[in-house]
């Protein structure tokens, strides 16, 4: 369905355009940009020698065997994600650069690794981004009845069982995402008027999508095939690798943001209008966690900030740190939740407890 007749209510605007004054005037002070610094550029190197590295290694038969082809998949994998998590997604939010060319440039890296930045866009930042966990409209909490990750969705038996198997088919979320997924979106866009509704042309989407998705088949699978000793099962095996590191990777970055213990799932009253307005509705649905470690947050590229991403999706995260002492005083001042979990794994914990209610039979209401 169409989220275009959805609104917000009316309310603590005064939270907004404070908070929006205070971190403007940060940077003003500061005489920064709210873009990217030395540090990204650097970051987006790494991530993508991590990715393309091993590849090279692997093609020029610099180091041979399947015992070494599954290690260097494993880093590929770790790369992978790193480009998705660090650089890709800055970029498609227009906060890598004030040059609109550079993110787009750099956005297309997610086609590069065999996915699509078009639907990536619709589906991120146009629905989550602003329907945050609202049901039917959201649809990074719509899998598809495999799993159950918002108390309206319908349920079913094997739910009860999802807190165990949801890790697995996590790792399979990006090789979903670049051979099924991407495909069904982009009709569904068609279908429900998103392409129309951003002016965006149909068929140069499904050239770009198609054209993409058999670039990255040649390199990721023909060319090794024709290159090096390996058999084609051997490469399968080692597109599975890589894929499952990253979609595990992916996933446990990005549920415990939203589907986790705390967090709300607003529901639209008879006008479709929701009870809170849009920057209060992110505070209710988001959950930060494990802030205080730099390692951590320089790799999951400050998604670990999610509250601060999610009221600023237009500045680039390596600055998050820094406004989020802004965002929790602001917060405080004005009576409202900052929620978040000191740890990461602490965090899981919070995911998997929802995962286990979220899989128990709902009660059923006596109309009576």
């Amino acid at each position: 369905m169409i989220p275009k007749t959805i609104t917000f209510a009316a309310t603590s605007r005064d939270f907004a355009a404070t908070l929006n004054r205070r971190v403007n005037d940060y940077f003003k002070t500061q005489n920064i940009s709210r873009h990217a610094n030395a540090e990204m550029v650097i970051k987006t190197i790494i991530m993508f020698a991590l990715y393309a590295t091993p590849y090279f290694l692997i093609v020029t038969n610099t180091i041979t065997g399947f015992g070494w082809l599954a290690a260097l998949m494993v880093i590929m994998g770790f790369g992978l994600a790193g480009i998705g998590l660090s650089v890709m997604h800055d970029a498609n939010h227009g906060a890598y650069s004030n040059k609109a060319w550079v993110n787009t440039v750099v956005g297309y890296s997610l086609n590069f690794v065999g996915a699509n930045a078009f639907n990536w866009k619709m589906q991120h930042n146009v629905l989550h981004h602003t329907y945050t966990n609202v049901h039917d409209e959201d649809e990074d909490i719509s899998p598809r009845g495999v799993l159950r990750l918002s108390p309206d969705s319908k349920w079913n038996q094997m739910h009860r069982y999802q807190f165990i198997y949801a890790w697995f088919l996590y790792g399979l979320m990006t090789i979903v995402w670049m051979v099924t997924k991407d495909f069904f979106r982009l009709v569904r866009y068609q279908k429900n008027g998103l392409i129309k509704k951003h002016n965006a042309n149909l068929t140069k989407e499904w050239a770009i999508l198609i054209g993409t998705k058999l670039f990255y088949a040649g390199y990721i699978f023909v060319v090794p095939l024709l290159l090096t000793p390996l058999l084609w099962w051997q490469i399968l095996v080692g597109f599975f690798i890589m894929h499952f590191i990253t979609g595990f990777i992916l996933a446990i970055i990005f549920q415990p943001a939203h589907v986790i213990e705390g967090t709300e799932y607003p529901v639209l009253d008879a006008n479709r209008m929701l009870e809170n307005n849009w920057a209060v509705h992110q505070l209710k649905t988001t959950t930060n966690f494990g802030n205080k470690s730099r390692w951590f947050s320089w790799y999951v590229g400050g998604l670990n900030f999610q509250i601060e991403h999610h009221l600023f999706p237009h500045i680039c995260h390596v600055h998050y740190r820094k406004i989020a002492g802004i965002v929790i005083n602001t917060t405080k001042e004005f009576g409202l939740p900052y929620k978040s979990c000191k740890t990461f794994f602490g965090a899981l914990a919070g995911h998997a407890s929802l995962l286990k209610q979220l899989g128990r039979k709902p009660l059923a209401i006596n109309p009576g």
